[in-house]
């Protein structure tokens, strides 16, 4: 059964979330309650003893925010919301389940998961910068009240959980322990925090729709080859330091529930379809990744 929930589970929750848009828009509050909770079970997974940070997580960082800041001053020329959409796609951090595809894939278990601590907590600081930059309020306030706003809200969802994984592991390390082996309950949350976030990029869709989907379609491919670009990238990166299944999901698999609450908190709304598409592509990226995976094993 556990089985069959994990394979139908994101087509489920999208069709839900695409449905259900209306009567989801009330649980709009609760995803950054979701967010810190999955993070927090993720952070309780990991091992510490098995991470150590090396230049080739670092060369991945410089990608996703050197990467970013390029994307959208060259889109922007062209156009504001596809410039932003684009950008968010590489700025959002690295999905916490990447580690377990990755582990799928034959690959670091412990230098992905290094990767999607690190980019989780950087995010933290990073996106705040950038988001000041260029979203609205960035406009309306000072740039350095703008900055700190944001990083107000943000720090606590992306901080607080990896502090109090550590601190339950000093002082409750049975507890700690429970939660290691109940890593499932971060998928079921990570599906419902899906349903939500979908559910509100149909709904804000559905309320501008004026017959014109040029430009949502011209986001949708955007992200599509952001996306492919991000996994061939970040796969050639990691051939280099040996880690190349680590180095294509650390780069290409992203917190996409964590980049469309970003961007539908700071920026235009609309920008929310970029990572809104990007979750199909990165699972059908993935689905084919463990589909060819699979196939190689059985003919050896």
């Amino acid at each position: 059964m556990q089985k069959y929930l994990e394979k139908y589970l994101l087509p489920v929750a999208m069709i839900l979330g695409i449905t259900f848009h209306k009567q989801l828009a009330v649980f709009s509050p609760v995803i950054p309650y979701l967010l810190s909770l999955m993070l927090f079970i993720t952070y309780c997974r990991v091992s510490w003893s098995d991470i150590k940070l090396t230049k080739f997580h670092y060369i991945l960082l410089a990608i996703q925010y050197i990467g970013s800041a390029l994307v959208y001053l060259i889109l922007r020329q062209f156009n504001e919301v596809l410039a932003q959409a684009s950008m968010i796609c590489v700025l959002t951090a690295t999905a916490t389940s990447a580690p377990v595809v990755a582990g799928i894939l034959g690959g670091s278990i412990s230098v992905t998961a290094a990767f999607s601590i690190i980019s989780n907590l950087s995010v933290a600081f990073i996106a705040p910068v950038f988001l000041s930059l260029i979203g609205e309020s960035g406009e309306q306030i000072s740039l350095a009240s703008s900055f700190w706003h944001i990083l107000v809200q943000v720090m606590p969802i992306l901080i607080v959980p990896f502090l109090l994984s550590f601190i339950l592991l000093k002082t409750a390390p049975a507890v700690h322990r429970k939660i290691q082996s109940a890593q499932i309950i971060s998928f079921y949350l990570w599906a419902a925090a899906l349903t939500v976030v979908i559910g509100n990029v149909t709904q804000y869709v559905r309320l501008q729709d004026d017959g014109d989907y040029t430009l949502e379609l011209l986001i949708a491919a955007a992200s599509l080859a952001i996306c492919l670009f991000q996994f061939l990238f970040g796969r050639r990166i990691g051939a280099r330091f040996g880690r190349t299944v680590a180095g294509g999901q650390g780069l290409g698999q992203k917190n996409t529930v964590l980049a469309i609450w970003l961007t539908q908190t700071y920026l235009n709304p609309l920008a929310t379809l970029g990572p809104g598409t990007y979750v199909l592509w990165q699972n059908l990226v993935n689905s084919w990744q463990i589909w060819r995976h699979a196939k190689r094993k059985d003919q050896k």
